[in-house]
């Protein structure tokens, strides 16, 4: 992640991250715009309980991820010592001690960097993720989105996977991600330079879905929710947005065409699926009942990952 500098917050009085819902919609905020919102190990860890509570929260059915401020995140702020495995046990760790004499001869062993704690959060949601990506994306600014659904960006909006300017490495799983979104050569060529490149590059690229005026950014991120839930199936949307995920990558198409039989098949039985037809049918909006928190399919494999 790249450094940063502003002002902190050091007695840790106001939150790093902020959640609302309204409208089914939750909106996640990046809140550090004094340090323009330079991510810290606390960002990390309140970004991933937030992830974690509109995956899990019956009221939401889109989240809206964005940055307070001008910018929504320049990178790692590094005035606060940057991130030290030894002294931050990865997340579920019983013991401190233990973590911290395992980091000491392998740094790599139990840790894991904030960025990726992030991007792998957003990766297991089943329910859809939009980055509203103001100002400066830069580093782990990125990295942290680009498991989201949708990313939208303002104008004025540029990124940089700037790791090797810094002469550290690209996190985030940032090397899994970014090649399937803009491909091998792009990717290669953004990495290897860590050059910035501008809204317009990333719109072409395939990196973001669309370009507004920094001042409409937020409304159109809110648009795009506010039409996933009006028409779409929420279970419908946690399978599908994980069979692109975890199935895409597979070097047959033998497996998936076995679950997508599976799920064909239990559509008889699915009150969504006829609702969705009916609605369809009767031209009006759907009306869908089942839940990702109760009613995903059993058999899903990735169910217990």
């Amino acid at each position: 992640m790249p450094d940063t500098s502003g002002a902190t917050d050091p007695a840790g009085t106001e939150p790093e991250v902020t959640y609302r819902v309204a409208d089914r919609i939750a909106t996640i905020t990046l809140n550090r715009p004094a340090a323009r919102n330079g991510y810290t190990v606390r960002m990390a860890d309140e970004l991933a309980a937030a992830l974690d509570r509109a995956d899990h929260d019956p009221d939401v059915r889109v989240a809206v991820l964005t940055g307070a401020g001008r910018d929504f995140c320049v990178g790692a702020d590094l005035s606060q010592g940057g991130f030290d495995p030894g002294s931050d046990p990865a997340p579920g760790s019983d013991n401190a001690t233990d973590t911290a004499a395992a980091t000491a001869t392998d740094p790599g062993a139990t840790w894991q960097e904030p960025a990726g704690r992030c991007s792998r959060r957003i990766f297991t949601m089943n329910k859809p993720v939009i980055a509203a990506l103001n100002g400066n994306a830069i580093g782990g600014g990125i990295t942290i989105t680009l498991s989201a659904d949708y990313r939208l960006a303002a104008t004025d909006s540029r990124f940089g996977f700037v790791f090797t300017r810094r002469g550290i490495y690209p996190e985030g799983a940032s090397a899994w991600f970014l090649p399937r979104l803009v491909g091998m050569g792009r990717a290669l060529d953004w990495m290897i330079s860590g050059r910035l490149v501008d809204a317009a590059e990333a719109e072409r690229a395939g990196l973001v879905h669309s370009v507004h005026a920094p001042d409409e950014l937020l409304d159109a991120a809110y648009a795009l929710a506010a039409e996933l839930v009006a028409t779409t199936a929420p279970v419908s949307v946690a399978v599908t947005r994980q069979l692109v995920y975890r199935m895409s990558p597979l070097d047959s198409p033998a497996p998936v065409h076995e679950l997508d039989s599976k799920l064909v098949a239990g559509i008889a039985d699915s009150p969504d699926a006829v609702e969705g037809v009916l609605s369809f049918l009767q031209k009006r909006p759907p009306e869908f009942t089942l839940s990702p928190e109760t009613d995903l399919p059993e058999f899903l494999p990735w169910s217990q990952s």
